[in-house]
């Protein structure tokens, strides 16, 4: 792909833009360039109507050029920044919808990142226990800050097509594509990772607890039954009200928590002295 300039904000996030709009102004002293700008987007109209882009020329010119790019999204890392022309890839993508191809383009988009993910699972497979926490944190953060740049630059194919023929939005069915690919085949290990790490104060880092139990959370909300103290533990208002009839077992859970801390090596202190704030 040629290298141009990406298009992104002061944050390095990837934003799309729409080809140029043409202008409407009243003023006469401008007549002239919406005149000129007009007649610019009539003719590069034109010449899209009049090259008709063929399924071959999509699978051999157009895909491998959107199929690198998404390569590169995918695997680069979060703190990474790799050059890639987001408006070279939006221009594409515009063209092929334009095309009649956005069937064509969305099935080879999902095969792609399907692929991608089909491999990440492995590696987690190979994944020590003892790493499968914070491996799959990586993977996951990883693959929602690509999204943050492939979701805007087929945000014209999910317009008019995703959005308009299926019914549906791109970010979802590509976060379901994690759920379903990766997510799903290691939850069954992962939880009971989670669980026990939970139980042993800063086994695993609290930012990357919290960081893999909400994002379980937000690929599968229906997954929370599985481990609910563990859940509700990093997702607010997720347990039912408080019963005053349950208080008891409230004040046993917290004990429990207490006498766990204490055989992990946390002591509570001398309670008998004053904080330093009540002894000035």
């Amino acid at each position: 792909m040629e290298e141009m300039e990406g298009i992104e904000d002061d944050n390095h996030n990837c934003r799309a833009e729409a080809p140029a709009q043409v202008c409407v102004d009243s003023d006469s002293s401008s007549s002239d360039t919406c005149e000129s700008t007009s007649a610019l987007l009539l003719n590069s109209a034109s010449k899209i109507l009049l090259n008709a882009m063929t399924a071959e020329e999509y699978r051999t010119v157009y895909w491998p050029k959107l199929e690198r790019a998404i390569e590169h999204l995918l695997t680069q890392s979060p703190m990474d920044h790799i050059s890639i022309s987001y408006e070279q890839i939006y221009s594409h993508v515009y063209k092929c919808v334009c095309q009649q191809h956005s069937e064509l383009l969305y099935n080879d988009l999902m095969w792609k990142i399907t692929s991608h993910l089909e491999q990440v699972s492995s590696e987690l497979q190979a994944s020590p226990a003892e790493h499968l926490i914070e491996n799959f944190n990586l993977a996951l953060t990883q693959y929602t800050a690509a999204l943050h740049c492939i979701v805007p630059v087929f945000i014209y194919m999910n317009k008019f097509y995703i959005e308009t023929k299926l019914n549906r939005d791109l970010r979802d069915d590509l976060m379901k594509l994690f759920s379903d690919h990766v997510a799903e085949k290691h939850i069954s290990t992962l939880l009971p990772l989670l669980k026990k790490a939970h139980s042993m104060p800063f086994q695993v880092k609290p930012s990357t607890m919290a960081s893999v139990v909400k994002g379980l959370y937000a690929l599968r909300p229906d997954w929370v039954p599985l481990a609910p103290a563990l859940f509700s533990r990093f997702i607010p208002q997720i347990d039912p009200p408080a019963l005053e009839s349950q208080l008891p077992h409230y004040a046993d859970q917290d004990k429990k928590l207490q006498m766990e801390l204490f055989h992990n090596g946390f002591s509570r202190g001398d309670q008998s002295r004053k904080r330093a704030s009540e002894e000035s």
